[in-house]
Order: structure tokens, then C-alpha cells, then sequence
């Protein structure tokens, strides 16, 4: 059983709850964090949640979960469309990660459809708002109990 996934947000996401709450939602990144350890805990596993605005402390955090962490779930908000870098990092950890949106991606603008995070990541969860934070902690543990 994995002991530890690492939950990554990156830009502006810290500006939820306030930041586009008709597409976002009005649930703060404080209020899906509790709503994930909750989740995680009755899960028997822990997580570490964290954000970044910054690609660089991005890509740090999944270089270190390398060591840490059985696997990624990465909102990586705008830079899932324009980061070659962090596709890159996660190819190099080599950890299952799935790559996470609030809102469906594919509903949205044109240049919100392409994904650089999809094309290493084990899976994609958009459109369920907050409950995507939990429906991916579970496909995730799926993903690591079976072994795939």
C-alpha cells in the first residue's frame, strides 16, 4: 500500500474561492486541502499538498517526490498547456501521476485543450470541480494497487 501522494497546484490556485467562482467554484484551496486529507487519511495514506505559482518550484516539488512520495496528482492549471518542462520533470521521477482540472478543459477555450501533462500522466480528472481532488486520490491508489 503506498504511504504518500504528493497533491501539486500551481498558478492561482491559491486564488480560489474568489478567483472565476462561476468556473471555479467558491471552495478555497484551504477547504479541498482539509477535504483531501480527510479523504486520504480514510484511505490509509497521507498526503502532502502544496502550490506553487512559480514553474520552477513546480518542477523542485516533483523532483523531491521522487524520494518521498508513491505518486502525483498535479493541477498544473495554465501550465498544463504550455510546459514542456514540467511534462519533462514527471518523465524523470518516473511516478504515476495524474494530471487534475477543476473545470472540464474541454468545454473551454481552444488552447485549453492541449495538454502537455497528459502525455506522461496515467490519467486526466476535469470537470467535478473540487470532488475531482478526491476522485483522483482514488483512481491514483487504484493505479498503485494494481500495480499498473
Amino acid at each position: 500500500m503506498p504511504s504518500s501522494i504528493l497533491i501539486l497546484n500551481g498558478p492561482n490556485l491559491n486564488l480560489l474561492g474568489t478567483r472565476q467562482p462561476e468556473v471555479y467554484g467558491r471552495t478555497t484551496l484551504a477547504d479541498i486541502e482539509v477535504m483531501c486529507k480527510t479523504h486520504a487519511k480514510q484511505r490509509g495514506v497521507r498526503v502532502e499538498f502544496t502550490q506553487s505559482n512559480h514553474e520552477g518550484g513546480l518542477i523542485d516539488a516533483i523532483h523531491a517526490a521522487r524520494a518521498t512520495h508513491s505518486g502525483i496528482i498535479l493541477n498544473a492549471g495554465a501550465y498544463t498547456h504550455s510546459s514542456i518542462a514540467l511534462m519533462d520533470a514527471i518523465s524523470s521521477v518516473e511516478l504515476p501521476t495524474i494530471e487534475l482540472h477543476l473545470s472540464n478543459i474541454h468545454a473551454r477555450e481552444d488552447f485549453r485543450h492541449q495538454s502537455y501533462i497528459a502525455r506522461v500522466a496515467v490519467g486526466v480528472i476535469c470537470g467535478f470541480g473540487a470532488a475531482g481532488y478526491t476522485l483522483a486520490i482514488d483512481a491514483l491508489l487504484g493505479h498503485l494497487e494494481r500495480g499498473s
